[in-house]
């Protein structure tokens, strides 16, 4: 599979730049480097797992007072007809259906710690329905692949970076971040619904879509009406009350619906499933973070960078978009790792300069797409994922040449 060749490369272009620096520059530091990064990133891989044990146990043992109290049912009565469509092998009523609508739903609000224990449950769920175990289905992949295109609706840490650091206007990216996002989800959907043969033109499906844009396109003016210095901590309130109310909603329909004396039981039920999977998740998020540091500490991007700023300028285009791309390129690798070169370009060239503003809305056009495709097929042991690392970093791509184009317009 592609993600197989994909970190294979990560390590061998590190040795070959690393081999460079040795010889020609005669850099004795970079070996001793490489391998304190091998050790340093299993390190973090584990101390992330163990962070995410607890909120894995929190958001499973919460879903499953949803599973009990009926959840399921009401989902399938009001989105039904979508999800038949978008995932057509998973049958009505089946529990894979409220984890993988909390989980988009998550993406949309900007909540990560809530939206990874979410997409690891609705994993579990379909895998249940997988004939090959081994093998991603196309439910998995469509599922997968929507959710590394990283749609979401405010992104508030961008913006809180960019007060931060001084900008003029820190809300000024939103609109150009809210139509790459949106671009980079529509492509992501689109490439695996041909691949897969879904009717994207069905009537149903189109109304249900068109109805979303309206939603979302509502609460986007919505928030461009508010003063800059409120959108982040309005919209934070809200994601928050949102996502909390969700909790309330699963209990009190327990409740309602004769089942509270089980509330507690059944979080209990479900927290217990937290530990088993995080435990089988460990080794795959070490193997993603092992191959990303290396290729992160050898300073490969540099020489990717400088190789296409030299490219552009022979063909007498503006490279000034080069210097933001070193966000582009480790986004789909480590969400921390673009974090940090976002505000190393925010710093270096001012965080109302043009490659300022396209870190910034690079930072919230796509996800950490290999990181995603790992964890999320990792936790259910699948090997063979198929097309889904392909159709998601296609989809990135899409997404980046969208960003690059869209903040031309806005603030070329």
């Amino acid at each position: 599979m592609i993600l197989n060749y994909i970190w294979i490369g990560f390590f061998l272009l590190a040795f070959i730049i690393a081999c460079v620096r040795l010889v020609v520059l005669g850099d004795t530091e970079v070996f001793p480097i490489l391998v304190n990064s091998t050790f340093e990133s299993a390190e973090t891989a584990f101390k992330l797992a163990l962070n995410l044990t607890g909120a894995m146990a929190m958001w499973l043992g919460i879903m499953k007072i949803g599973e009990k109290a009926g959840v399921v049912s009401l989902l399938a009565y009001l989105f039904g007809p979508f999800f038949k469509r978008l995932f057509p092998e998973i049958p009505a009523n089946h529990p894979a259906i409220a984890p993988i609508f909390m989980k988009l739903s998550a993406n949309l609000l900007g909540l990560d710690n809530a939206g990874t224990p979410l997409g690891i449950k609705a994993m579990k769920e379909m895998q249940s329905l997988n004939p090959t175990p081994d093998t991603a289905s196309n439910a998995q992949i469509m599922f997968a692949v929507l959710n590394t295109t990283g749609l979401t609706f405010i992104p508030v840490q961008v913006l809180l970076y960019r007060s931060q650091y001084g900008a003029a206007n820190p809300a000024e990216v939103f609109i150009p971040i809210l139509l790459s996002t949106s671009i980079t989800a529509l492509s992501g959907m689109m490439i695996v619904a041909v691949r897969q043969r879904l009717n994207l033109f069905d009537r149903v499906f189109l109304t249900y879509l068109l109805g979303i844009f309206a939603v979302l396109s509502t609460l986007i003016y919505t928030f461009s009406q508010l003063p800059q210095e409120r959108i982040s901590h309005v919209s934070g309130v809200l994601s928050n009350f949102l996502l909390f109310s969700i909790i309330i909603f699963f209990i009190v329909l327990a409740l309602v619906r004769g089942q509270g004396n089980q509330v507690f039981s059944a979080f209990i039920e479900g927290a217990k499933e937290g530990f088993d999977v995080m435990v089988q998740l460990i080794p795959y998020l070490v193997s993603v973070l092992i191959a990303v540091g290396v290729f992160r500490d050898v300073k490969a991007l540099d020489v990717i960078i400088s190789y296409l700023e030299y490219m552009f300028r022979q063909f007498s285009l503006d490279p000034e978009f080069t210097k933001a791309l070193p966000v582009a390129f480790m986004k789909p690798l480590s969400g921390s790792g673009a974090t940090g070169m976002a505000l190393d370009t925010m710093k270096a060239y001012g965080v109302d300069s043009f490659a300022g503003k396209l870190s910034s809305v690079f930072q919230g056009t796509t996800d950490t797409t290999l990181f995603i495709l790992a964890v999320y097929f990792g936790s259910v042991n699948i090997k063979k994922i198929r097309y889904a690392t392909s159709a998601g970093l296609m989809a990135d791509l899409i997404g980046i040449t969208a960003a690059i184009i869209i903040c031309y317009l806005f603030f070329g």
